[in-house]
């Protein structure tokens, strides 16, 4: 059993015994999987009509906390439904749970059965459909950087989150410590694939304890869901071997932090549109607005590929991840990378987003600043050499989730091509990430000023 299943192969699946249970999961703001557990047998009686969920799934935070401020839900409204609707061409096994299957599902305003605008997979969606009215289909690929620890996330949490990491040095491309951790990565690489993930393969990274997995390029909307199952596949698959995995993008502050760079292009006729032969290192004209796009818009989408307080933490110099809004060539100190030069293979690589990102959030809004690159005509600046974290601080990355909570809701750009109320309502979530930090007193302040202040 691998791949994706047809609506007729799951059933023949349930008769045969094979599988019991249905996934039904639905994103989330977080760019997790939420939703419900059916019997195969039930779930095969709705699989082509719908099933509901509580409307504050689409209005919560990391904690499943219940904030105030959002325009879509409330207790005054009194938390009604949602329509969860079956993507029939995403049901797949889960190859780590026994006769499990699973299906993602479009999120439905209960009333009139019309998508919901800040839904992430409706968000990417809309943008796709607006690439595919110039001809054009997105094509990406994102990396997922992530750490391995000691024990599980339960165990981790019973010790106070003290952290300890599966290995004891920087282990990128590392094959003898990376063999070491192969029965945790080994079922992630089978399991995943046998998912119907294309993935291509594992290796270490550059920390201790940290693994990089590496999924073949799709169309979007798919790039979008293999990252979002592959995540949430490791996270388990990990459990399973009594160890945590975590894509918290800093976890400590003499360490490096976690990324999930994005590659992009766009096609036409199935041929790559960045392509062009005749131009400098091979990028056409259309690749040219796309990529000035999305650097005169960096600030506005920052929010959508750095969307907690930690994720600000991992920008630093000599660290690998980005610090200025500057474009070069195979250059891994700047924020967008030209990959692939003078290739049929070359694309735009953006560094921004730390493996907190919601996948779907982060390619919507990469999509809408390059296709308004492209209706602008912008002019692509000559590309940056050297090391790019000694540029002035004017092209700086923005430097605080206060920063770009600004800078989103500030942005003319998102809000046509994304809609007011969708923009308002992610400045929302911003807004109570920066309240619930607020108003703790971390161990930080504790350490420095008990005895000293």
């Amino acid at each position: 059993m691998s791949g994706t299943l047809s609506l007729d192969a799951l059933r023949a699946e349930v008769q045969n015994g094979q599988i019991d249970t249905v996934l039904t999961c639905m994103i989330d703001m977080q760019g997790r999987l939420m939703g419900k557990r059916f019997h195969a047998e039930a779930f095969l009686e709705m699989a082509e009509d719908e099933t509901h969920c509580c409307n504050y799934l689409l209005a919560t935070d990391l904690a499943m906390a219940t904030p105030d401020g959002f325009a879509s839900t409330s207790w005054e409204s009194g938390y009604g439904d949602y329509v969860m609707k079956p993507d029939l061409a995403t049901i797949r096994p889960v190859p780590w749970l026994e006769g499990t299957a699973m299906v993602l599902c479009d999120v439905l305003d209960h009333h009139h059965h019309k998508p919901v605008p800040f839904a992430p997979r409706e968000m990417l969606k809309k943008q796709i459909k607006r690439a595919e009215a110039l001809g054009l289909t997105p094509i990406m690929a994102t990396e997922l950087e992530f750490f391995l620890f000691q024990g599980t996330h339960d165990e981790i949490a019973r010790n106070d989150f003290k952290l300890q990491p599966i290995s004891n040095y920087n282990e990128d491309y590392h094959i003898f410590q990376t063999s070491k951790e192969e029965p945790v990565m080994r079922p992630i690489r089978n399991h995943l694939r046998a998912m119907g993930i294309p993935v291509e393969g594992s290796k270490g990274e550059a920390e201790a304890g940290q693994e990089e997995l590496n999924v073949k390029y799709a169309e979007a909307l798919a790039t979008a869901d293999h990252h979002t199952l592959s995540k949430h596949g490791i996270k388990e698959i990990a459990h399973q071997q009594g160890f945590a995995a975590s894509f918290l993008p800093k976890w400590h502050q003499d360490r490096v932090g976690s990324a999930a760079h994005v590659h992009q292009s766009l096609w036409k006729n199935g041929q790559n549109a960045f392509f062009d032969a005749e131009q400098p290192l091979g990028k056409s004209r259309l690749m040219e607005h796309y990529m000035a796009g999305l650097l005169k818009y960096a600030a506005d989408y920052t929010y959508f590929m750095a969307p907690y307080i930690n994720s600000y933490k991992r920008f630093a110099k000599g660290s690998f991840a980005p610090t200025q809004t500057v474009w070069s060539v195979d250059n891994r100190t700047a924020a967008f990378r030209l990959c692939g030069a003078g290739t049929k293979a070359v694309r735009v690589e953006c560094r921004v987003p730390g493996a907190d990102m919601n996948p779907y959030l982060a390619q919507a809004a990469m999509l809408a600043a390059g296709l308004k690159g492209i209706e602008e005509q912008l002019e692509l600046p000559t590309p940056y050499t050297g090391d790019a974290y000694s540029d002035d601080d004017a092209l700086h990355i923005p430097r605080s989730l206060r920063d770009a909570r600004e800078a989103l809701l500030a942005s003319d750009m998102l809000k046509e091509a994304m809609g007011e109320d969708v923009i308002t309502h992610y400045a929302r979530a911003a807004e109570w990430e920066i309240e619930e930090f607020n108003r703790v007193v971390t161990d930080y302040e504790i350490a420095r000023g008990l005895e000293k202040a």
